[in-house]
């Protein structure tokens, strides 16, 4: 029996970003067996969120989470909220006492959700703002790289284009492998520049 657990896991695990369907049909078939292990469940939460299964992925990541007491989960929860069209719960679940002890990566990963959450509520300023002030906590490469280009994003939207130039630069910089596109959405922004110049 735990050896097909295993199997099964591994077989989720390496189809989740090709194929999440199939691997979360991997990973359900070992709740049969083993429902009753947090891993199992947290298997079974993140192959369903990246199938965008997203009330099936809170329900399976909470359950994880009350059994491990891992609250690095948090984060995916919030931003299973989100999927569901609820960004104010998804705020509710970043600002709650448990969110709150995150370090890290699951401290990076809150803060993106939030922002996001914030934008999706029209809140601009204030995801503006939590981005900043976790980019004053955060100074690892990839931390800075991914709050970097979040930041620029919502500066975007709240029409900030030179500041959002500014920050896809930065994120540019913590980038040499290239990850993201930050280089090509400052050459957006200059070329939509050149344009409005050539206009006037």
């Amino acid at each position: 029996m735990q050896e097909r657990t295993e199997k099964l896991l591994a077989a989720a695990r390496i189809l989740v970003i090709d194929d999440p369907e199939a691997a979360l049909r991997y990973a359900r078939a070992t709740s049969r067996t083993a429902g009753r292990l947090s891993v199992v469940r947290e298997a079974i939460g993140i192959c369903a969120y990246h199938a965008g299964d997203y009330a099936l992925a809170r329900t399976e990541l909470n359950a994880a989470m009350r059994m491990s007491d891992r609250f690095d989960l948090l984060p995916l929860i919030a931003d299973c909220e989100r999927g569901l069209g609820k960004p104010d719960q998804a705020v509710t679940t970043a600002r709650s006492t448990n969110a709150q002890t995150l370090k890290g990566d699951a401290a990076v990963e809150m803060a993106l959700v939030e922002a996001g959450a914030r934008q999706d509520l029209g809140q601009q300023d204030i995801a503006i703002g939590l981005l900043q002030r976790a980019l004053n906590t955060h100074k690892h490469a990839d931390a800075v790289m991914r709050l970097s280009y979040a930041l620029a994003e919502a500066q975007l939207s709240a029409g900030d284009k030179a500041a959002a130039r500014e920050s896809f630069m930065t994120a540019a910089g913590r980038d040499p492998d290239g990850v993201s596109d930050a280089l090509d959405r400052v050459a957006e922004i200059d070329a939509d520049a050149d344009t409005s110049t050539d206009t006037d």
